[in-house]
């Protein structure tokens, strides 16, 4: 905000006490653009030395500091026979009704609301000035007692001075009422547009599921028609084609095969954002155990070795958690078919209190320099010649994992295989594990 400057009299002097650097800079600049001499102290501590080494015109004191806060300082000030006519403002939140009587008890001269807004920043301190003569026939002496949060407080200031904190206290609670007007109104703007977009997100979520049924039985029939058809040319007239006729209907029945995959992974893909997520207690090591049994079953002409730590029990939902672990230990036991003693590891380790599971395999591994492009739907870092599959299914890993407000990385290297972390909500209660599915 551009403050118009006005020739003040340079022999007034003004004394900051604020903890932050930047706000007593930014409080400095702006007294000195009005021809202020200014300086500024850490504390109220060194704010105290400075006024009784050289006595200011004016000081303006943040509340919180350390060592020695606002309040204090204003005590010192007041109490103090060679500064208690030195005018102080604090600079305060007003976020408690107590900061007032607290004001009032040290006998602060006024108060500026913070954040506070420049032009009602200079128009107090101009006030205090243009006041402090007529507040030096003021006399302290008389005292009131006053009740206030079931305690009593006994104010010792003058009348004018607490006319004037009073007043800036009222004109500071007017302003944070005009802010919150203006924030409430934002609010009820952002609100509005919130209830448009969702009608346009509603929309949106129909379109994709007609599209959704559109490639699901559409797209389908033609891709099973192809490959159907293929599969019967094949069988009746292979001894009249030539070999190398024969093989390019293998790749189309191969390819339409690989499409039919490939829509069934991008719709499930699809599906996730929609699909409502339960929170229930999993028993992760159950799981893997489940899983790694079934791909010992499928892929019965291998021998995988799997270790699987005492890994932690977390809270999440049991069916996409599984896809994931499918995902994952399917992955492993992929790109590990080339090696001689294929080795597949699940566990966990604990980083700075935190759980993080990890599937590891002495596999193909990767280039790390292409980590970025892991978990894209559709990129591949090994061609489908080399290892089968869409590109999709770390897509789908890490979807879940997100969805479960954890977060998923992997470490490979070349021929020497990979790692994937990840992080879930850990089960805390003792007895959660009786509900696991």
């Amino acid at each position: 905000m551009n403050i118009e400057t006005k020739s003040t009299p340079t022999s007034v002097e003004i004394l900051i006490a604020e903890d932050s650097p930047t706000q007593a800079q930014h409080l400095r600049y702006i007294l000195e653009q009005q021809g202020y001499q200014v300086t500024a102290a850490a504390n109220g501590r060194l704010a105290l030395e400075a006024a009784r080494r050289h006595k200011p015109t004016l000081i303006i004191s943040d509340v919180v500091m350390p060592e020695m806060d606002g309040y204090e300082l204003c005590r010192n000030i007041k109490t103090d026979p060679l500064l208690s006519d030195t005018p102080l403002i604090l600079v305060t939140t007003l976020s408690d009704p107590q900061d007032v009587i607290s004001g009032l008890e040290c006998r602060a001269d006024n108060f500026i609301l913070k954040p506070y807004d420049e032009r009602h920043l200079l128009s107090r301190v101009r006030f205090i000035l243009a006041n402090q003569e007529v507040r030096m026939g003021e006399r302290a002496g008389m005292g009131v007692e006053i009740f206030f949060n079931e305690r009593k407080h006994f104010i010792t200031a003058d009348r004018l001075q607490i006319l004037n904190l009073l007043l800036s206290t009222y004109d500071a609670a007017i302003q944070r009422n005009k802010e919150l007007s203006l924030t409430q109104e934002d609010l009820k703007q952002l609100n509005t547009r919130l209830k448009s977009a969702n009608k346009d997100l509603e929309a949106a979520n129909k379109e994709l599921e007609a599209f959704s049924y559109s490639v699901s039985h559409d797209l389908r029939a033609p891709l099973r028609a192809i490959d159907g058809f293929s599969d019967i040319v094949l069988q009746r007239f292979s001894a009249q084609m030539p070999s190398e006729a024969q093989r390019l209907l293998n790749v189309v029945s191969t390819s339409s095969k690989r499409m039919g995959q490939l829509i069934d992974d991008l719709l499930g893909f699809s599906h996730l954002g929609r699909q409502q997520l339960s929170r229930l207690p999993v028993k992760i090591s159950s799981l893997v155990h489940e899983i790694v049994e079934e791909l010992r079953k499928e892929q019965s002409d291998r021998h995988v070795e799997v270790g699987v730590g005492n890994l932690p029990d977390c809270v999440g939902d049991p069916s996409l958690l599984r896809q994931a672990l499918v995902n994952l230990l399917s992955n492993a036991f992929k790109y590990t078919r080339k090696k001689e003693k294929p080795t597949v590891e699940v566990n966990h380790q604990l980083s700075e209190g935190k759980t993080i599971y990890f599937v590891r395999d002495n596999g193909a591994g990767f280039d790390m320099e292409y980590a970025g492009k892991l978990f894209g739907v559709f990129q591949r870092l090994h061609s489908s010649d080399q290892y089968e599959g869409t590109g999709v299914g770390l897509s789908i890993v890490q979807r879940i994992i997100q969805r479960h407000g954890g977060r998923i990385w992997a470490e490979a290297e070349v021929n020497k295989g990979a790692t994937f972390y990840f992080t879930l909500p850990v089960e805390s209660s003792p007895n959660a594990a009786a509900h696991h599915p």
